[in-house]
This record gives structure tokens, sequence and C-alpha cells, in this order.
């Protein structure tokens, strides 16, 4: 056990050292990839691992360079500075945008911190490195379900409206969004004078996502005289 955190944490980079502090990386990532792998996320479990053992075998290459070179021909930050920037450009197409909602930032910072977590556990920092993973690991799995009961999750969505006849009452529409804790944006709305008249409303509004739609729709529809509901991403 001594000499297992002696290859932790020593400056001196030899194959035992690199190959304790790899499989670490290897053990270490692939719990923050496993949590996304449970969610079902395209950036799952092999995904962390690779980007975390990449940083770590980077950031032993870093502090190798100096020891092998000398520290006059070699900068042992260099490396570790380009995968630092070098990440955000694959976090940037872990995330998509819908419209105004954006999905996978999440997923987008765990790669960004796995690869933190690979030059940090590169550089010797094991202790740091655990308390790091702690946190990360409450951060993902316990936090989520306080998140969820405490600030559920909302999404802008267009709420359409199809009436027969008049455009149904906004001081009512009102009351019933605030009984489901839907928030207006913008309203748009269009009527056609014709042999039977229809009106249509297109709502923007703030909705969580565990709303109870068939009772919303339910409520909507007793209004009267509306005809067709239609939710939708804003897109």
């Amino acid at each position: 056990m001594h000499d297992l955190f002696f290859y932790l944490s020593t400056t001196t980079i030899t194959l035992e050292s690199a190959l304790v502090r790899l499989a670490f990386s290897f053990i270490a990532c692939g719990f923050i990839g496993l949590e996304r792998e449970v969610h079902k996320q395209s950036a799952g479990w092999r995904t962390h691992i690779i980007i975390g053992l990449g940083a770590t075998l980077l950031m032993l290459l870093s502090a190798w360079l100096p020891q092998t070179f000398g520290s006059d021909k070699s900068d042992p930050a260099r490396i570790a500075a380009q995968v630092v920037s070098g990440i955000g450009f694959l976090g940037a197409g872990a995330f998509l945008k819908i419209g105004n909602n954006v999905k996978g930032l999440t997923t987008a910072s765990t790669l960004w911190f796995s690869a933190g977590l690979g030059l940090t556990i590169g550089a010797g920092m094991w202790e740091i490195s655990l308390v790091a993973l702690g946190l990360a690991l409450v951060t993902l799995i316990l936090l989520e379900v306080f998140e969820r009961k405490f600030f559920p999750q909302e999404r802008l969505k267009v709420l359409q409206l199809w009436c027969e006849g008049e455009l149904p009452d906004v001081r009512a529409l009102q009351k019933i969004f605030n009984k489901y804790k839907i928030t207006i944006q913008t309203i748009d709305a269009s009527r056609s004078r014709s042999l039977k008249s229809t009106a249509k409303m297109k709502v923007l509004v703030r909705i969580s996502v565990n709303v109870n739609i068939q009772a919303l729709f339910d409520d909507l529809y007793k209004e009267g005289n509306i005809i067709k509901i239609r939710l939708q991403e804003n897109i």
C-alpha cells in the first residue's frame, strides 16, 4: 500500500508510477463516465475513460520530458495547457441546441472535468484527485435528486391552440398556466373570418419537464371553443 501511494505522488516518472496513475485514472474517470452511461448519454463510460487516460498520459509526458531532457529544454505546463484548451472543442460537440433549449451541457462539463482529473492524476496529485472525484459524484448523483425535487428542469416550448370562433380568453388561460407553474414568454394569434370562423393562438411558454400534460390539456379543453392543442419544442 505504501508503494502504491508513493507511485501516485512521486515527482519522478518511472514505469511503475506511470502504470499506477493510468490505472487510477481508468477507475476515477470510469466512475464519471458510468454516471453518464446510466443517463443514456452519447458520451458515456468509454468516452470519459479514454479522455481521462489521454489526459493522464499527456501529463505524464509533460513531467517526463524535463526529467529526461532538462527543464531548460521543455516546459511541463505546455502540453497540459493544450489539453485544457483542446478539450473545449470536444465538449462543444457534446451538447445540442434545439431552438432556445440546450441539451448536453452536463455531459460536456463531465468531459472537461475528466480531462482535468486525468491531468491532476498524471501530475501526482492523487489526494486532490480523490476529493475532486468525490465532489463530482456527489454533484452528479446526489444533488440531481435534490434538483429534480426542488428545482425541476424547465424547457421553452410552443403551445398552439386551434379554436372554433373566438380566441380564448387570455386571462382564463393565465389561470390555467399559473396552476401548472407555466410562464408565458410571448403570444401570437391569428383569426380568419370565413364561413366557419377559426382562430389560432401560438404561445411560447416556459414549462417544467415534470408537468402533467394530460391534465393540462384537459383543463385547456374545458375552455369550450378550443378544438385542437399541440405542445412542441421551440424549433
